[in-house]
């Protein structure tokens, strides 16, 4: 394996703490070339000075420092400052196992035409005590809808002694993506020239779903890798992340916004099947958060769009409900509570 520099993209606000754990687990790396790039999002804590402090001396670390224009614009501003052959992306409150990288770079490889690779990740909770070795298919349900060996062109045993079965999936995972993430973003490493063809974050989605956008674009560009081997711990459970309920509509809505322009930019790669499948579960998925928050009538119009793509007995029954009065219409959804259910969360990547 030839010696590839690796920049990591590290967006932080108000985690002064928390985000040395992460640089840390960066530039401790067993690959040796590693250039930690942070971007302070405003932060009104003490980062820049507790930063500075721990790792200013080290030429490796980057820091920059903007006003507060959300984790978009501050993927971005590390974009623009990044070397080497690789970029990686870790978020202020994962941490990298210490071999993420190296295993990684031996995984493209081993798959040249691969330009992207990204692996499971186990959960921990904000005290860093172990909840699940392998979260990835609990986090993203669009696991339980698709059958890797049936994507995947093919896949290969990963040679480490922890690997635990795990296996090296390589294909075009474009098409299953269409209908949800399987991309977590500080698992993933990519070549630079790859990073520069999909031309950066989507700064109009802004608080959420950023990384769905750019993950589908990057799986529509060509084949990549998926590796079922945990390299990261991802905190959960945090009152700070982006997975909080409130911020479920404007997920959904950043979702439907993504599926749209994919559609748009589609270009014949996709069957109209697959296209209006996939434009269906998204207006399913936002009307079903509208009408969580009782915006009934526009749940409706979504979920009736959603019926037109992609007839199912789960959307008819929501549309049923946001058509009843709010109490017969709450109740209805107490009892048919599982029905409800399949549309919500973990769709995006957030």
């Amino acid at each position: 394996m030839t010696t590839s520099v690796v920049s990591v993209i590290i967006p932080t606000f108000n985690r002064a703490v928390r985000v040395q754990r992460a640089i840390s687990s960066a530039l401790e790396q067993t690959h040796g070339e590693m250039r930690a790039i942070v971007i302070d999002d405003g932060s009104t804590d003490h980062t820049a000075e507790q930063l500075e402090g721990r790792f200013g001396s080290d030429d490796r670390f980057v820091f920059l420092r903007t006003e507060n224009r959300g984790v978009a614009a501050a993927r971005n501003t590390g974009l623009e400052q990044a070397a080497g052959s690789h970029i990686a992306f870790l978020d202020s409150d994962d941490e990298w196992y210490p071999w993420k990288i190296e295993f990684q770079l031996e995984c493209l490889d081993r798959l040249p035409d691969a330009e992207l690779v990204w692996t499971d990740m186990a959960a921990v909770d904000a005290n860093g005590s172990p909840i699940a070795h392998r979260y990835l298919r609990a986090f993203y349900r669009r696991y339980a809808e698709i059958d890797l060996a049936e994507i995947a062109d093919s896949s290969q045993p990963i040679d480490r002694p922890d690997a635990d079965g795990g296996r090296l999936w390589y294909g075009n995972f474009y098409p299953a993506m269409l209908g949800g993430n399987l991309v977590h973003t500080s698992t993933v490493l990519m070549t630079s020239d790859l990073c520069s063809s999909v031309g950066g974050f989507d700064e109009s989605l802004t608080t959420t779903g950023e990384d769905f956008d750019f993950h589908l674009r990057a799986c529509a560009a060509g084949p990549v890798a998926f590796a079922d081997l945990s390299t990261i711990n991802y905190r959960v459970g945090a009152p700070d992340q982006l997975t909080h309920p409130d911020l479920m509509v404007q997920m959904a809505r950043n979702y439907l916004k993504t599926i749209d322009k994919a559609v748009t930019a589609d270009n014949g790669r996709t069957s109209d099947t697959g296209l209006r499948r996939a434009q269906a579960g998204a207006h399913a998925w936002l009307g079903e958060e509208l009408l969580e928050v009782g915006e009934r009538k526009e749940a409706a119009i979504h979920l009736r769009t959603a019926m037109r793509g992609r007839r199912s007995l789960r959307i008819g029954a929501l549309l049923m409900i946001s058509r009843l009065p709010m109490r017969a219409g709450a109740a209805l959804r107490w009892i048919l509570g599982s029905v409800t259910r399949p549309f919500r969360r973990r769709r995006s990547g957030e």
